[in-house]
């Protein structure tokens, strides 16, 4: 074989008449060539924008995907979002008439937060979802008390005890845990998108160190130079090249499939159990429920704040009637039929986008140590691997003998083709991992429905893994045990501190309107307020 090779050599010499002693040369071997040193020189910066151009094609698919992902999911959630207020406005609007849109406010001041949280804004989900219900119980206690006149203070008094109130039952909580899931999940996927997308914008934007480019020229324009313009390097010869100038993104590969893994896991939960569609439509549909269980409940709820608050003033030129003779010529609230629900968003569907998603996700794993592979498996860039005997070993035509180098860094001590640093990491491949971590940690907290930016010390983060209401995802978890309502914790759902200003002492224990202090043993009785709840409600005071 080397015989022949060396004749094959002489041939091409004795008909080549412009082939030269070598010794100029800088990068390839120094025997005869047709190659000037400005030639060399030349051809070395062509290899490396071959190798350049070679990585940005080969993770076009990757961009292309999170860049297009990211667009339509974020378009679809916004319009969601969008659909949902303007089907509560126009089902409020047509059922309550002025009494909504007087009030319209409280519900726009909802949406215009769900979409700054969306948006990424430092928004708390449960503290706005809080202060949607507080406002929404004092426009709801005065519209089914019209016959009391209500100041300010009163209103608030009664929003600070809703809590122990209950007067829209169990819906708040049921639509925080479906809407705080639906919506970490929504957000944590269309951020990890966008992450995804700038890391691989990052990753790719490359410059070959001089190390790496004379391994490229080595392997790519030297059989040219040794006038063999037509033999390819060696497959191993390619890899071993390859994987030296792109040992930092080797290093990418284990978060990079945690990253991936992730996504495709919100992904699921997102078609799953924390629909996103499903969230959106129930919003009005949940709202309603709990107006009618206040009107259904107002004789009860109105007694127990009249006790708590003080007894309200009659309003100007109207008689004091009990609140349920005052409900009798009102519109009653209602809850909505199917067709009046809210559409999903025009053109597609969830189903469908998580899908496409997530047969683009699974090809990506692995992306960053397979590239070497990729790029050596063109045949433009190097030897088929059945070829392995007539391909250029770096010196000549023959075989490549040296062992193909291992992935990442560390592996590429040895390496034949590329002189490696392996004590300088690169700082910015460094840094594009702690990214990958943060994204990674936060799309896993999402799976939870915990939203990282607002968890304190107990853990919770807007959602409540410990609740499950199988009514609000209709087909999910057949075989979830019933619901159970769990044990409160006070100190994982601090109370939220007054909209407008700070006051001294609970509202139980002010006369309402009056501006008079009760004394200290009307403030000892109605300290004592929960426990009268309990009697109240049983009938029996012991």
């Amino acid at each position: 074989m080397a015989g022949r090779a060396k004749d094959e050599e002489r041939q091409f010499r004795n008909g080549n008449r412009g082939m030269r002693e070598g010794e100029h040369l800088r990068l390839c071997p120094q025997d005869y060539t047709c190659c000037s040193s400005q030639m060399e020189e030349t051809l070395a910066l062509q290899s490396e924008r071959d190798f350049l151009k070679a990585v940005e094609e080969n993770s076009q698919f990757l961009l292309t995907t999170f860049t297009q992902r990211h667009r339509r999911f974020d378009e679809f959630f916004r319009e969601l979002i969008d659909l949902s207020e303007k089907s509560m406005n126009q089902m409020f609007t047509k059922t309550y008439g002025r009494l909504f849109t007087q009030n319209a406010h409280v519900f726009q001041e909802l949406f215009v937060e769900l979409r700054r949280y969306y948006s990424g804004g430092s928004v708390s989900l449960s503290e706005v979802l809080s202060d949607f219900w507080s406002r929404l119980v004092e426009r709801v206690f005065s519209l089914v008390n019209p016959q009391y006149q209500f100041s300010e203070d009163y209103l608030e008094c009664v929003s600070k005890h809703a809590e122990q109130l209950q007067p829209f039952g169990e819906v708040p909580r049921r639509l925080r845990v479906q809407v705080s899931r639906a919506f970490i999940a929504a957000r944590a996927l269309s951020q990890g998108l966008a992450t995804g997308r700038d890391i691989v914008n990052k990753a790719t934007k490359l410059t070959a160190d001089s190390e790496c480019v004379r391994g490229l020229m080595r392997q790519s324009y030297c059989p040219l130079c040794r006038g063999l313009p037509s033999l390819r390097p060696c497959h191993s010869l390619c890899l071993n090249v390859m994987k030296g100038c792109l040992a930092n993104q080797g290093d990418l590969d284990t978060e990079w499939n945690n990253f991936i893994d992730a996504l495709y896991q919100v992904s699921e939960k997102l078609e799953g159990p924390f629909n996103m569609e499903l969230a959106a439509d129930s919003i009005s549909v949940k709202v309603s429920e709990a107006i009618m269980h206040m009107q259904e409940n107002s004789v009860s709820i109105s007694t127990k704040v009249f006790q708590g608050c003080g007894s309200p003033r009659p309003a100007p030129g109207r008689s004091k009637r009990s609140p349920k003779e005052s409900g009798g010529n009102r519109r009653p609230f209602r809850t909505y039929s199917p067709e009046e629900k809210p559409t999903t968003a025009a053109g597609t569907n969830l189903d469908r986008l998580v899908t496409e998603l997530k047969e683009r996700l699974r090809p990506m794993r692995g992306f960053w140590v397979s590239l070497p592979h990729t790029i050596c498996n063109d045949e433009k860039m190097a030897s088929d691997v059945t070829n392995e005997d007539r391909c250029w070993n770096g010196q000549t035509r023959g075989r490549y003998l040296p062992d193909v180098m291992g992935d990442g860094l560390v592996s590429q001590i040895n390496n034949p083709e590329v002189e490696v640093d392996i004590a300088r990491p690169d700082v910015r491949t460094r840094q594009l991992i702690m990214e990958l971590r943060v994204v990674t940690n936060k799309l896993r907290h999402a799976q939870s429905g915990q939203d990282m930016d607002f968890m304190d010390s107990h853990g919770s983060g807007g959602g409540d893994q410990s609740e499950r209401y199988n009514d609000d995802w209709p087909g999910y978890g057949p075989n979830a045990p019933p619901y159970s309502k769990p044990p409160r914790n006070p100190d994982s759902d601090p109370a939220k501190p007054p909209r407008v200003r700070e006051r001294n002492g609970s509202k139980w224990n002010r006369n309402n309107g009056h501006g008079r202090d009760r004394s200290a043993t009307s403030q000892l009785s109605f300290s004592l307020f929960p426990l009268f709840f309990l009697c109240f409600e049983r009938t029996i005071c012991l």
